[in-house]
């Protein structure tokens, strides 16, 4: 084992999630420029801004991939657009790489880290 695997720190990026485009009706009232950001497992939106759940809920499921460094060509690595699933809509999100942040395992985790546990 290598002094890396003994350590209790990960990296994950910050994300913004910006509406790209609307090619359709939207019926949320989003605009282009709208977004939200993931930092460290929280959602935030700028200030007076709301965000329609449709469009959240179609993007949440790539959050987690996007936060971490993948292989070069892994699809989630090299994609960045997700669309809303209302189809008359046609809003396309965009989600960007913001900064790194380097987290603890037990601060964002109610399981303790134990390196026996975890040594494979």
């Amino acid at each position: 084992m290598t002094d890396n695997n003994l350590d209790d720190e990960f990296v994950l990026y910050d994300l913004c999630v910006a509406i790209e485009s609307i090619e359709g009706d939207c019926t949320c009232s989003m605009s282009v420029g709208d977004c939200f950001y993931l930092r460290n497992g929280k959602i935030s939106l700028p200030d007076g801004q709301d965000f329609c759940l449709y469009a959240l809920q179609s993007v949440t499921p790539l959050l987690p991939a996007k936060q971490r460094t993948l292989h070069p060509a892994d699809w989630m690595e090299t994609d960045t657009r997700a669309v809303c699933p209302d189809p008359h809509c046609g809003l396309t999100m965009h989600i960007d790489r913001l900064k790194t942040r380097r987290l603890k395992h037990d601060d964002v985790s109610p399981l303790k880290w134990d390196l026996k546990k975890n040594d494979s």
